[in-house]
Order: structure tokens, then C-alpha cells, then sequence
């Protein structure tokens, strides 16, 4: 009886190290699968936790039809031809231009009446006439332009006054520029002087 209960012992013993065995070599497979899984990632950039910005939505154009307009020269000879296309900030816009139009053609015809030709033919005098036209196709969407900035008399500026209510009325207007407006730019697609 006592080499009965030696060789059952062994056999006792033997399947808790078969037991401890198959634990350890699970053991040892998940931890070798969790390293290659870690180790074996790409690395994180600092650029996939940015969130990327979205792309910017493309502009809205609205060509108008070429106008023609006599100019504020001396002896009225000189006339411009105009073609100009509009830059919006969403199509909503430019369906509501589309309502105004020729209220806002006749004000464009209007506003470069008073120009000359001398004026138009620098690159200043066309920008200042975007602006303008800008201020004017807003207008009957709810946009009061700003008045323009009356410049100080020479004199004074060389006499060393300083007019400051110019000075923060630009500021001013700069700082409110364009928020209301749904006019994002005015495009000259021609520009004749003749």
C-alpha cells in the first residue's frame, strides 16, 4: 500500500506543474502579443492630435453686365466700360443681390460718374472704387458702409497739428471692415478709360 500512495504523489504533483506550465505559456503570449502589439505601433504625431482645420469654403461669384458710364471730366468726352464680378460670402447673398439688382447697378453707375479719368487710371483710385462698390452692393442687404475718411488739410499737418478724429475713424472703420458685409471683393473683369 505505501507504493501505491508514492506513485500517486507524482502524478498529483505533476499535473500542477503541467497546470503551472500551460498558465505561464498563456501568460507568456499575452504579454508577447501586448509588447509586439505596443512596440510594433507607429508612433503618434503631434499632427494627428491636432484636429485638422476644414477646408475653407470656396467663394460665391456673381457677374454683373458690363456698364458703361460717362465720367466727371471737364467737357464730358471721357466715358469707363466696366465689367465687374462680385465675390459673396455664401450663396444666400447673392440671391438677395439678385433681388436688388438694378437698384445697385443704377448706385454703381452712380458712384463712378463721379470719378475722372485721372483718378481711375491709378491703381489707388481702382481699389478706393472697389471699396466703394463693395459698400454699395451691402447696402440694400443691410450694410451701412462707413463714411469715408476725410484727410487733414495740408497746412495744418505741416504746422505739426494733428487731427486725431480722422486717425480713429480709420481705425475704426478697419476694425468693423467687412464683418456685416456679405461682400467679400469686387473684381474688375475689364476696366476701359476712354
Amino acid at each position: 500500500m505505501s507504493d501505491a500512495t508514492t506513485e500517486e504523489k507524482p502524478k498529483k504533483g505533476g499535473s500542477k506543474v503541467v497546470l503551472i506550465g500551460v498558465l505561464a505559456a498563456v501568460i507568456g503570449a499575452a504579454a508577447a502579443g501586448g509588447g509586439w502589439y505596443f512596440l510594433g505601433r507607429k508612433p503618434a504625431t503631434a499632427e494627428e492630435h491636432v484636429a485638422k482645420p476644414e477646408p475653407a469654403k470656396a467663394p460665391t461669384y456673381m457677374a454683373m453686365e458690363t456698364m458703361v458710364v460717362n465720367l466727371a471730366d471737364p467737357g464730358g468726352e471721357r466715358f469707363a466700360q466696366l465689367g465687374i464680378t462680385v465675390e459673396l460670402s455664401d450663396e444666400k447673398a447673392a440671391d438677395k443681390i439678385k433681388s436688388f439688382l438694378p437698384s445697385i447697378r443704377s448706385a454703381i453707375l452712380l458712384l463712378v460718374s463721379q470719378r475722372t479719368s485721372e483718378e481711375l487710371l491709378t491703381r489707388p483710385g481702382k481699389e478706393k472704387l472697389a471699396r466703394d462698390i463693395a459698400g454699395e452692393v451691402g447696402r440694400p442687404l443691410g450694410f451701412i458702409p462707413p463714411e469715408p475718411v476725410k484727410e487733414a488739410p495740408r497746412e495744418a499737418a505741416k504746422e505739426g497739428a494733428t487731427d486725431e478724429v480722422p486717425m480713429k475713424k480709420a481705425v475704426a472703420r478697419e476694425a468693423a471692415k467687412d464683418e456685416a458685409n456679405p461682400v467679400r471683393g469686387v473684381l474688375f473683369s475689364s476696366f476701359i478709360i476712354q
